[in-house]
């Protein structure tokens, strides 16, 4: 049993949390009228993702009794920034740089992709070299003006955008992160010249140093703002018609909640905007079973991310890669891999089984579907095999063809491998199986952790039907299914704070600082977050600061994040306790540490968050370990190499202490969990399955 904590104005809420994937688009609706949780899927519509957003809310009410103008806070997980990145589908986009840097994003970090393979190249720019433009100016590392901007040839370079008619420009100067103002001039310059242009400056989207880090960042939220800020104001505009209570507010790659208007402005925030609230959910309910190290997965119909949270907290990047894209924004550290339950299988010309990177998506989708699709999908293998009903798929909203997907195996992959239908369909699995192993193990050995030392936490709609092969296959002890695994990334939106993090480029050597420098560097900061927060809604006493530093010893190039201490106006003994710290993490990650004499300060970082209420999930009382009265059905599957009746039990129906042998099949709504031979699983006190070897 759900119920909402008050908020702060005592009443309480109806929060919903929406969530767009490849396939299907999932809701949860959290209700105090009834205390419970309502959750629901309606299919996606990748040529105009909104109109998905808009069905799950009229199917909402039509389902719950729920009124939109009841709806208090509204939360939204989206791939549209992701997905502009990957396709190259985001707008026509130009770049002004200091005079002789114009091919910073062409040269990158003068790096091959893959160190061995000499034809391997990285992906071209986002923006064409012609659409690169150089202006004389120069700004040194010290904040001072070496050459003041050459504002007759800025408004040349202007008049040159506005008759290609290019309507979005970044602007990327050399150090303007220690002095904006040529950026900030240019900007005025541009939005005189070029009537409804859109600028974004580096100063504003990343005041750090390294100039193509925040070159890239710079341009690829560039590239997809005005695509983010059209599909997020089709979404309000429709909300005020469906006349829905709450704005829209957007999860962010870190985690946090922005709200809309913030995200049409810094849409490079969201491109891991749904994953990251599955990770939120993980860990959240996680915590409620005291499993402080675990390994989230989430399969969708598109895709497999994998993140890792070790002690509690998830781990965190501030630095990651899209398509071959830098991106240097604070995020969780998830990584994505093409590998879902609409990954296509397909023999290569070598005659071996590939599954993936391309997908079915949602339209037309697996053979199964029966919406023209005609390729061998893993849906498709998962139903030959027995393990999806196809009676039951989305809760018996939507029927799937057995002969179909049956057909598009046998075809395309059984009879050019000269096999059985259900071998070639279990061939599938495997060799998805072992892509998604390689992403675990990326996110765990080889990053130093032991994934046996881990629970494997799985959700979207397929990851309970491959969990508990990875963890066989990983030796992994125990897999935790929450719930509602198909919508938790929207059960995640649920347990999300307002975020913002905040930086700025602090080159200092910290043994020899005066302490007031750091106090007033981060004063700047919170003044910063404290007025984006206080737009957002929230009010100062509701705000908590989160300060850390990106450290490094004398000459090396690369940095390691260390936490500060709580307040801003830290002493020459935190200044001492910080370096000892970092020596400490430095030791721990590379074996070895230098003197603390050697530490410097790079980077300053502020997190700022601002609480919301959260869902409070009550436990359940036990009901002993027979779980007979849930039994569905005895089903014949192909598992293992051999044809089993297996039993299948309602998920619905399982009480807490219910104890299932396996092999079994569970299924329900939004997922379907199948236990392999020598795991066994329970239904715990929050109604999660723990499946345990």
């Amino acid at each position: 049993m759900v119920h909402i904590i008050e908020n702060r104005a005592g009443k309480s809420m109806i929060k919903m949390g929406i969530d767009v994937g490849g396939t299907f688009t999932d809701l949860v609706v959290i209700d105090d009228r009834d205390g419970r949780i309502n959750l629901t899927k309606v299919p996606s519509t990748p040529k105009s993702p909104d109109q998905a957003v808009l069905n799950g809310i009229e199917k909402v009410s039509q389902l719950f009794a729920i009124d939109p103008r009841e709806i208090d806070f509204l939360m939204h997980g989206t791939t549209v920034a992701t997905n502009a990145i990957i396709e190259r589908k985001g707008v026509d986009t130009a770049v002004v740089v200091t005079q002789g840097f114009r091919d910073v994003l062409h040269i990158a970090r003068q790096v091959r992709p893959k160190l061995y393979n000499f034809f391997e190249r990285r992906p071209d720019p986002l923006v064409p070299r012609h659409l690169r433009f150089e202006v004389p100016e120069r700004i040194l590392h010290t904040s001072e003006v070496l050459c003041s901007l050459d504002e007759d040839a800025m408004r040349r370079v202007a008049k040159q955008i506005g008759d290609l008619r290019i309507q979005v420009v970044a602007v990327c100067f050399l150090h303007s992160y220690t002095n904006p103002c040529h950026e900030e001039l240019a900007r005025e310059i541009l939005q005189e010249t070029i009537p409804g242009v859109k600028v974004c400056i580096s100063s504003d989207i990343l005041p750090e140093y390294k100039e193509y880090e925040r070159a890239s960042t710079t341009v690829i939220n560039a590239y997809v703002m005005p695509i983010v800020e059209a599909y997020l104001q089709r979404i309000a505009t429709r909300l005020k018609e469906k006349r829905v209570r709450s704005a829209l507010h957007i999860m962010q790659s870190n985690g946090g909640l922005m709200t809309s208007v913030a995200a049409g402005q810094k849409s490079v925030h969201t491109v891991l905007s749904g994953p990251a609230a599955g990770v939120l959910g993980g860990v959240a309910m996680c915590k409620m079973l005291g499993e402080d190290n675990i390994i989230t997965i989430d399969m969708g119909g598109t895709s497999f991310d994998v993140s890792l949270a070790c002690n509690g907290e998830p781990t965190f990047t501030s630095e990651s890669e899209i398509d071959g894209h830098i991106i240097k924004v604070p995020m969780l550290d998830i990584k994505t891999l093409g590998a879902g339950g609409g990954s296509i299988a397909w023999v290569d010309a070598g005659g071996a089984l590939q599954v993936g990177p391309q997908s079915a998506g949602a339209d037309p989708g697996p053979a199964c579907y029966g919406r023209a699709g005609r390729q061998p999908t893993v849906t498709d293998a998962n139903l030959v095999l027995g393990y999806l009903n196809p009676n039951y798929f989305a809760g018996g909203e939507m029927g799937l063809d057995v002969e179909l997907a049956r057909t598009a195996i046998e075809e395309q992959i059984a009879q050019p491998m000269a096999m059985e239908t259900e071998v070639a369909a279990e061939g599938i699995l495997t060799v998805v199986n072992a892509t998604m192993i390689r992403g675990i193990r990326l996110v765990s050995v080889e990053r130093g952790h032991d994934p046996r030392g881990f629970a494997l936490v799985c959700f979207g709609g397929a990851g309970p039907v491959h969990a508990v092969r990875l963890a066989k296959d990983l030796n992994i002890s125990k897999v935790i299914v929450p719930e509602a695994p198909g919508v938790n990334c929207a059960m995640g939106l649920l347990m999300a704070d307002f975020r913002h993090d905040h930086s700025r480029t602090f080159l200092h050597r910290l043994h020899n600082l005066d302490p007031q420098r750091l106090t007033e560097a981060f004063s700047e900061l919170e003044a910063r977050a404290t007025a984006q927060m206080m737009q957002d809604g929230l009010r100062e006493n509701e705000i908590v600061f989160q300060r850390s530093g990106d450290l490094r010893y004398i000459g090396q190039g690369y940095e390691l994040e260390v936490p500060f201490p709580r307040r801003a106006d830290a002493a020459e003994t935190d200044l001492r306790s910080i370096c000892e710290l970092f020596s400490h993490i430095h030791e721990e990650n590379y074996g070895y540490r230098m003197s603390d004499d050697a530490v410097e300060a790079v980077n300053l970082r502020l997190t700022s968050v601002g609480i919301l209420s959260k869902p409070k999930i009550t436990e359940e009382r036990p009901a002993g370990d027979d779980p007979s009265s849930a039994l569905k059905e005895h089903r014949t599957v192909f598992m293992d190499g051999t044809f089993l009746k297996v039993p299948v039990y309602d998920r619905s129906k399982l009480r807490r202490g219910n104890r299932l042998d396996s092999p079994a099949i569970i299924e329900q709504l939004d997922s379907t969990t199948v236990v392999f031979a020598g795991y066994h699983a329970e239904v715990d006190r929050y109604r999660n399955l723990v499946i345990t070897q």
